[in-house]
């Protein structure tokens, strides 16, 4: 199914539905050409991510753990939410409730104006000591010499996100499960489905009742499950979805 065959009952349900979830990944990240976590050239070609971004990597060499993340800061720093995030953000101008759970650290979810956000992984523009958890902006650790030191104990900053190895955030996971739970629509967006635990997350919407859209460029384990699969970016999908839903608000349909 493309965008030219998107079925009327997708815009039924939206139209009628309190609360819409929706779970996005890598697909809708890379339309606002922030490469995926494994697509590096250049000089971190040679490298898997699996070699930086974890724990021991750190501890061993943090400053060429930080020296790769900082090459990824610029790049996610320069980056603009595109149509699919803004689409998203404006979906709540409609819907009385969206929650998002992303799978993306680049926030640019909340740079696009959607005001509940539940990020799986973390966020890259956020940092902390590991010895005190004192938290630091970018524009603080990133001006001196790498590694970041903590200027209240000393103790090396890193950025939270969630490395290899280690859990999510627990609160975070718990929200979004019931945030799924609690939708009577949820959208998968540009996410292959693969990653768990993360990827449970659409399942628990299905088993708990929610009409389930999936928007993709290609099928994934996640269309099994779904109940329309549409083929195509979300960054073209969802504002066809997001106008059309607006035009049937200011004509006044009523759809049960």
């Amino acid at each position: 199914m493309t965008t030219e065959t998107i079925p009327q009952i997708v815009y039924d349900k939206l139209i009628a539905a309190r609360v819409v979830g929706a779970f996005t990944g890598a697909g809708i990240s890379a339309e606002s050409n922030i490469p995926t976590f494994r697509g590096d050239e250049g000089l971190w070609a040679k490298f898997k991510p699996e070699e930086l971004a974890n724990f021991n990597a750190f501890m061993k060499n943090p400053k060429l753990v930080w020296e790769w993340y900082s090459a990824r800061k610029k790049i996610i720093h320069g980056a603009q939410p595109n149509p699919g995030h803004l689409a998203l953000a404006e979906l709540e101008e409609i819907i009385d409730e969206v929650i998002v759970v992303t799978q993306n650290i680049d926030n640019l979810h909340r740079r696009a104006g959607s005001t509940k956000v539940y990020e799986l992984h973390g966020n890259i523009e956020r940092n902390y000591c590991i010895k005190c958890g004192e938290n630091y902006a970018d524009e603080v650790i990133l001006a001196d010499e790498l590694p970041p030191k903590c200027g209240k104990c000393s103790g090396l900053v890193r950025p939270d996100v969630v490395w290899f190895g280690e859990y999510l955030p627990q609160d975070e996971f718990a929200a979004s499960e019931e945030a799924a739970q609690r939708s009577e629509v949820f959208l998968s967006l540009g996410t292959s489905g693969i990653v768990y635990p993360a990827a449970s997350i659409p399942q628990v919407a299905k088993y708990s009742g929610a009409f389930v859209i999936e928007i993709n460029p290609e099928t994934t384990p996640l269309t099994e499950i779904a109940d329309v699969t549409i083929l195509g970016k979300t960054g073209k999908v969802l504002p066809e979805i997001v106008n059309t839903l607006r035009s049937i608000k200011r004509k006044g349909k009523n759809i049960d």
